[in-house]
């Protein structure tokens, strides 16, 4: 049975789609499942090198949980520890998956993120949007707290006040205003570009030392959250253990022989 989440492989790329176009892509506990499964199995097979995110149609990238299913909201009864359970392993855990998956993830922002939709993207490496797309906190406008690791992923990548504007109003934040306070990488005009740049970036990574890139983003996601000590304790073993990598041996050998490198991902 289907989740909603298409999958499929090119070469070394692995393309996750979420793919309910018709209820704006939002997604259920299955669909969840579905997609921190795709991102453990991305991070531990050596056949996938990068990963691209993105959401079917040109509207929506996702607008939230589908309320539709029971299994997304607390129980009418209202039994304590409900809501944070659900939330725990649901878009937290997603959120998680896609901040821990050792493969670089790469949002093709397809339209408008609402909500936890918003949150998936800021947790993507790297974001491009078509002109059309949107991000919208709108957790207020349902008389919700911010959920998702909205509050934890904005502070990290705009500078506070705008994240608090971003929160406290849930307005809405278009992809070129995205672009401007740094929310997005890259602008293009349509969903035929936004797919291809999304394929040509992936590529470009693919073809990378895949576990110094696993390394790089592991130092850079923990920079934020860790002192001094801790940051260049954890850069010392990382750089230790890259240093054993075929990669390493293959970088150093296509300097001295004025060429480019071959990569493995090894």
């Amino acid at each position: 049975m289907s989740t909603g989440l298409t999958v499929r492989t090119e070469g070394a790329v692995r393309w996750l789609v979420l793919d309910r176009p018709e209820v704006g892509n939002s997604v259920t506990r299955a669909m969840q499942r579905d997609l921190i499964d795709q991102l453990t199995s991305a991070s531990s097979d050596p056949q996938v090198r990068s990963v691209v995110f993105t959401a079917a149609g040109e509207r929506h990238f996702c607008t939230g949980p589908n309320l539709r299913d029971p299994n997304m909201r607390p129980s009418q009864d209202r039994a304590a520890g409900d809501a944070a359970r659900i939330l725990r392993t649901g878009s937290q855990a997603v959120v998680a998956a896609l901040l821990d998956c050792e493969k670089p993830v790469i949002c093709a922002l397809n339209g408008t993120a609402a909500g936890v939709g918003a949150s998936m993207v800021l947790a993507c490496d790297l974001v491009i949007a078509v002109r059309s797309a949107a991000l919208i906190e709108l957790f207020v406008r349902r008389g919700l707290a911010p959920d998702g690791g909205a509050a934890y992923l904005l502070t990290r990548k705009v500078p506070f006040n705008v994240a608090k504007q971003l929160i406290l109003f849930g307005e809405q934040l278009s992809a070129v205003d995205a672009h401007r306070v740094g929310l997005v990488n890259e602008l293009v005009a349509d969903r035929e570009q936004l797919d291809a740049l999304a394929g040509d970036w992936a590529q470009r990574l693919a073809d990378g030392p895949t576990r110094a890139l696993a390394a790089a983003k592991m130092m850079l996601n923990q920079a934020l959250d860790v002192d001094r000590a801790t940051a260049f304790g954890t850069e010392a073993l990382l750089v230790e253990q890259v240093a054993g990598t075929d990669d390493v041996a293959e970088g150093v050998a296509a300097f001295t022989e004025k060429r480019d490198p071959l990569f493995k991902g090894r």
